[in-house]
């Protein structure tokens, strides 16, 4: 299982999984895409390439989701196919390339506001990575 999305009284709640970070990154994304548009009438246009950095994971994972938000917001942007390389030293940095288009207002099914703080965390289990996500919409 990649993703699952957990009841929420006024938002939207996920909880994201991976064997490593990189996949934990990739599949918080595409949990992302699959809560607010219709994925399957997308067209894959062009790749947009992501990047950003943080003091740990959770921080890490949080700017990845915002950077997901401007696009989404900015550009009308959500892709289909995402692939993500980590980079672990002195802090985490996220770069990946995200495959997808410009997604018209039918596609969309609810609008996201921000990506909140509240409950957000990622835990290494003996199985990976787990991380659970509020958006606001």
């Amino acid at each position: 299982m990649k993703y699952k999305f957990i009841d929420h009284t006024a938002d939207i709640a996920f909880e994201v999984y991976g064997s490593d970070l990189r996949e934990l990154f990739e599949n918080a994304a595409l949990a992302f895409y699959d809560a607010f548009v219709d994925t399957s009438k997308l067209k894959i246009e062009r790749e947009v390439r992501v990047e950003c950095e943080g003091e740990d994971a959770e921080i890490t994972l949080y700017r990845w989701l915002n950077e997901l938000l401007y696009l989404f917001d900015t550009e009308f942007f959500a892709a289909k196919n995402v692939k993500a390389e980590i980079e672990e030293g002195d802090g985490i940095e996220a770069t990946g390339i995200l495959e997808g288009g410009k997604f018209s207002a039918e596609m969309v099914k609810v609008e996201p506001k921000a990506i909140t703080l509240h409950k957000f965390r990622v835990e290494k289990t003996d199985k990976g990575y787990v991380a659970f996500v509020v958006v606001d919409i």
